[in-house]
């Protein structure tokens, strides 16, 4: 028998967990290790949190963010460019795609460019701090809304018709706007995406393989087949709508994961991948992690000790360091 949770005290860890997190600034951390193949690297910190229990799913606390200003951020070691918002739209088959872009001033006529990919029931603010702190280091980063990816989002669909793979749509809409703008250099494309948001960048980047130069994925929910086979036995169980954590979803959101090998999508993407997790995450145990790195052909993973699913403080900058070393090692 499943486990069955009062949605009273979920709310509750809910809401504990963004207000420790929610008020937790990053810190300043040291460099990380230089990316090489199938490599682990322990970082160990007492940051981070956990709000739900594995069994029922994928969700991540929102990160802290700045005053949004782009101007006084602490990068030490890095040139700081202050930085200009802009809200940007794509389009995919009639919708409206939502979010901002992060763009620094005078960092070049064309800049490297990241796009933020958030995780289940999220938002492109999810994204801020590791926007905020990478268009400080002269990158262009878009954070946007998934179509129905929650119910506040800012992008048309409805929730009840969101999956993994229309996430997917929507974010390979977006590789084709950035392509089409003339300050971002779309020979240093790259994707960063954080629980469901990293599977969605993971299953996306293989099939984008002249698109993108290089992925980050932190805590990426691989899990997400998984936990739906755990759920359901059958597509003929899975209802109308579900209410999936804290977000009421349809039927599409699961009836695409049967019989699905997300591992054996992923494989065949060539570039290096930087992965990150924590090793307190009880919602995507490391464990999935570890098996996406040793089916990359190319792949290296940074443990944070302490961590749980959502980063903050210093396990929030240290994944900024890492990254931020991944990202300048791949331009070209």
């Amino acid at each position: 028998m499943r486990k069955r949770i009062s949605w009273v005290l979920l709310s509750m860890v809910i809401l504990s967990s963004f207000i420790m997190n929610g008020c937790a600034q990053p810190e300043s951390g040291n460099a990380a290790e230089n990316v090489s193949s199938h490599k682990e690297t322990v970082l160990e910190t007492g940051s981070g949190s956990d709000i739900l229990e594995p069994s029922q799913a994928v969700s991540e606390s929102m990160p802290a963010a700045s005053d949004g200003t782009g101007r006084n951020l602490q990068v030490s070691d890095q040139p700081i460019y202050e930085y200009e918002t802009q809200d940007v739209y794509a389009t995919r088959d009639g919708n409206q795609i939502y979010g901002v872009m992060y763009i620094p001033q005078h960092a070049g006529e064309q800049m490297p460019a990241i796009i933020y990919s958030y995780g289940f029931g999220g938002s492109y603010r999810y994204g801020l701090q590791y926007a905020e702190a990478m268009a400080a280091r002269g990158y262009v980063v878009y954070c946007f809304d998934f179509c129905g990816g929650s119910p506040g989002s800012r992008s048309d669909g409805s929730q009840y018709e969101m999956s993994i793979f229309t996430e997917q749509q929507d974010l390979q809409a977006v590789i084709s706007m950035m392509q089409g703008l003339d300050y971002v250099d779309s020979e240093n494309l790259f994707l960063l995406g954080t629980s469901q948001g990293g599977a969605v960048s993971a299953i996306t980047a293989a099939d984008n393989q002249d698109k993108i130069a290089g992925a980050v994925l932190l805590y990426p929910a691989f899990v997400l087949v998984d936990d739906a086979m755990e759920r359901f036995d059958s597509i003929e169980e899975v209802p109308e709508t579900y209410q999936h954590m804290f977000m009421t979803v349809g039927r599409a959101y699961f009836e695409g994961l049967f019989d699905y090998d997300i591992y054996a999508d992923i494989e065949g993407f060539d570039k290096d991948v930087l992965i990150i997790h924590g090793d307190a995450d009880n919602i995507v145990p490391l464990s999935y992690s570890e098996r996406a790195v040793e089916v990359y052909s190319s792949a290296e993973l940074e443990v944070i000790h302490g961590a749980g699913h959502g980063f903050s403080g210093e396990a929030a900058q240290a994944a900024i360091d890492y990254m931020t070393e991944y990202y300048h090692s791949h331009v070209h």
